[in-house]
């Protein structure tokens, strides 16, 4: 079967025009090594005021479904265009168009095993679907099943302020700018949020926080470039507890999920933040770039092992034809899908809905 694939350049989650990252080949910090003791938020960290929370703040408008329908509209286009073709001058299942529909949900990265199991339910009822409506309902079920577990962010328990999200990934997943769009939704929401740029490696990235965190109308931590991120995360924390704040955003260095050493960086930022403030971090967030397909399944699957991911942004959903790699996800992860991004302006990044994505995507 001749699937239509397109592809292009995906367009980065920002209107923000920064330099471009340089290739980080530092070897990390020292594995064992402990968090120094910082001697306060303002001794090296310089605070950036909090401002008037920016006008693109984000909206809650009966357009959400509209934007992610845009989002959605490559991955659509292949699924519903090809299973309207399989059903061409035949009316009922045989095995040619069995291969095909497996094919195609393969193709459309859900992933294999998800894709195999679809089809062992397909085959079940095959006898009672003759024509692409009744196919695609049962698909939407099915699937919907496999994602239902996944809940936005503010569902998650506030016990405690300020409530640390740390949030990690490898090198141009969108980080910064989720950071960013984060921040903006928390303050519009009536929250005192504060950012910690804690990628001190690659001074773009401050920069980039820097506007954000006035855009958003959210105070900025930072320390002078090559700092220990992990004075820079425990400073944070620290500030924020003497300011009441209500959310804090620690930004970490892109990094390959492979390298061992800057994974043990992350361990490093996770123990000194836990050393001032016991339960925290509350959130570990992992934003993975849909882009890259079953390739994000194998960097969600390290980053969880070696630091316990509680949930996932999923980005850049509005630049591939493949999707279906958040019903991958969640089913072979069994992790919560908390944000997906669907374009480059603020409220183009929304919580997970389940319902609202299986219907988007057909």
């Amino acid at each position: 079967m001749a699937l239509n694939w397109f592809k292009k350049k995906n367009k980065g989650e920002s209107d923000y025009k920064s330099e471009p990252p340089k290739h980080d080949s530092r070897s990390g910090l020292d594995p064992a090594g402990e968090a120094p003791e910082p001697t306060g938020p303002m001794a090296e960290a310089k605070l950036e005021q909090r401002s008037e929370p920016a006008a693109h703040a984000p909206k809650t408008s009966n357009g959400l479904f509209a934007r992610l329908k845009r989002g959605l509209a490559k991955t659509r286009e292949i699924l519903n265009t090809d299973i309207e073709d399989l059903f061409k001058g035949k009316r009922q299942i045989d095995d040619e168009m069995l291969e095909e529909i497996e094919e195609l949900l393969i193709t459309s990265d859900i992933g294999v095993q998800t894709a195999m199991d679809l089809m062992k339910i397909i085959t079940r009822k095959a006898s009672k679907i003759d024509n692409p409506e009744t196919l695609k309902q049962i698909l939407k079920e099915e699937i919907l099943s496999l994602i239902s577990a996944s809940a936005p962010l503010e569902e998650a328990p506030k016990k405690e302020k300020p409530h640390v999200v740390m949030v990690i990934g490898v090198n141009g997943v969108g980080k910064t700018t989720t950071i960013g769009k984060l921040s903006a939704r928390k303050v519009q929401e009536g929250q005192k949020v504060m950012i910690a740029a804690a990628d001190t490696f690659r001074a773009a990235a401050c920069e980039q926080l820097s506007i954000w965190a006035q855009r958003a109308g959210a105070d900025l931590i930072r320390h002078k470039d090559n700092a220990d991120p992990a004075a820079v995360a425990f400073d944070s924390i620290e500030a924020a507890m003497a300011r009441g704040v209500d959310t804090v955003f620690i930004d970490t260095a892109g990094r390959l999920h492979t390298k061992v050493n800057l994974m043990e960086e992350l361990k490093k930022i996770h123990r000194t933040i836990s050393k001032k403030m016991p339960q925290a971090p509350h959130e570990i967030l992992l934003v993975l770039d849909a882009t890259t397909g079953q390739n994000a399944i194998s960097q969600a699957t390290l980053f969880h092992e070696s630091l316990g991911i509680t949930g996932l942004i999923l980005t850049k959903l509005d630049g591939t034809a493949k999707g279906g790699i958040a019903i991958s996800i969640c089913r072979q992860l069994k992790l919560p899908i908390h944000y997906i991004g669907v374009g480059e302006a603020i409220e183009d990044l929304q919580p997970f809905d389940a319902v609202q994505f299986v219907n988007a995507l057909f």
